[in-house]
């Protein structure tokens, strides 16, 4: 006696949808944390700008610039920067916009530094040049899960 090929039964189909949706479920927030990371790093991108400005200033010495007049401060920035600002000692600060109210009217902080955890302050530090930057730290009040990974504090 033959029998026929009838296909999957509803058991078997009902497995696959509910699998499928435990998928769904796991990866919708880690695809969200991704975007909002994503559109972070057109936050940190903008205050480049200012890093490199502020990097010359620091290498070559000379007058040390007031707050916001390092020459690279924007006060309607883009669509995820609302303002980018700088201290008397280099210190940026970007306001974010436009990407969720997770992470919108926080401020992300570039720091400049003259030794291996060492903040640079002017005038002391003038014509020494710079050891490097930090990011992401004091003065940061975004989630650390929300910025780039080469921003998490270092």
């Amino acid at each position: 006696m033959k029998q026929l090929q009838r296909g999957f039964t509803l058991i078997e189909l009902m497995i696959v949808v509910a699998i499928i949706g435990i998928l769904a479920a796991v990866a919708l927030p880690a695809y969200q944390d991704y975007t909002v990371r994503a559109k972070m790093s057109e936050v940190i991108l903008a205050m480049s700008a200012c890093r490199t400005s502020i990097t010359e200033v620091y290498q070559t010495g000379g007058v040390t610039p007031a707050a916001d007049g390092w020459g690279c401060e924007s006060a309607s920035g883009s669509k995820y920067v609302a303002k980018v600002n700088t201290s008397i000692n280099g210190v940026v600060t970007a306001e974010v916009q436009g990407i969720g109210t997770m992470v919108n009217g926080s401020v992300v902080t570039l720091t400049p530094l003259k030794s291996a955890g060492a903040a640079a302050t002017t005038p002391g530090d003038m014509g020494a040049g710079l050891y490097g930057w930090t990011c992401g730290s004091t003065g940061t009040n975004v989630n650390a899960k929300y910025l780039p990974g080469s921003c998490r504090g270092s």
